[in-house]
């Protein structure tokens, strides 16, 4: 595509929205701007409706994720500490989003704040841009100046005692499995996860969408009628005739 480098390609991702690249990367099979990387109903490619955005006004994030499984300490497992997720980020291609899955037993899971400031900082330092976790973190104020965007199950102030039982290792996040390595693109409608092979490919398509969509909306705007709009609408996969927009 052009003569883009990896890291350009990522920041032009954050023009658009997480259900912009939903689109091309799996949502409407039948289009041919739709890359149909994974069947979009059965297999778990994007967030559900369980998680938030702490900072919308940071708009869209896209990075390379780095993964970790959290929960309680284990006396026979303790190998493992949040610095060898710092060294993962560290050698990992720039920037990274950790995506972190959370298992902790039901009564403790809505009450574990596990990120804060301290580790939001260290990942910072290490190009980390965000973070995504099935469960809640903490220190919401006090990550704010940081532009450092979070996408959670919601805010609790405190925790006990935490363990890391694996890092970068295949994790599933509300309704999302992403692998090391994925792309993740998030917003506050979510996340979605790709490929980082498939990056260009992404971009070339979700450009060309945009750029169909605004031809459309255009057309629209002048429309009087149903017929017009069936009209404007045909033969569009996004927007058959009798199907969803």
């Amino acid at each position: 595509m052009n003569n883009l480098t990896t890291r350009e390609m990522l920041l032009a991702l954050r023009e658009f929205d997480t259900p912009s690249i939903t689109n091309v990367v799996a949502t409407y099979p039948d289009n041919p701007l739709c890359l149909g990387l994974y069947n979009p109903w059965t297999q778990n490619w994007y967030t559900d409706q369980t998680l938030s955005c702490w900072y919308p006004e940071l708009g869209a994030i896209t990075g390379y994720a780095v993964t970790a499984v959290y929960g309680l300490p284990d006396p026979s497992f303790n190998r493992l500490s949040f610095m060898d997720v710092i060294d993962v980020m560290d050698a990992s291609p720039k920037p990274t989003i950790f995506a972190f899955e959370q298992q902790f037993p039901p009564e403790f899971a809505g009450k574990v704040g596990l990120s804060g400031g301290n580790m939001t900082s260290a990942m910072k330092a290490v190009g980390c841009i965000g973070a995504i976790s099935n469960g809640p973190s903490r220190d919401k104020d006090e990550i704010r100046p940081m532009g450092f965007q979070y996408v959670t199950s919601g805010v609790t102030p405190g925790h006990g005692t935490t363990a890391i039982h694996a890092v970068n290792v295949p994790v599933h996040i509300a309704g999302m499995d992403v692998a090391p390595g994925d792309i993740i693109h998030m917003d506050e409608n979510g996340a979605v996860k790709f490929p980082a092979d498939k990056l260009e490919a992404v971009l070339t398509n979700v450009r060309r969408l945009r750029d169909e969509e605004a031809a459309r909306m255009g057309a629209l705007k002048t429309a009087g009628s149903a017929a017009e709009v069936r009209a404007i609408f045909a033969g569009k996969s996004y927007g058959k005739e009798k199907s969803e927009v």
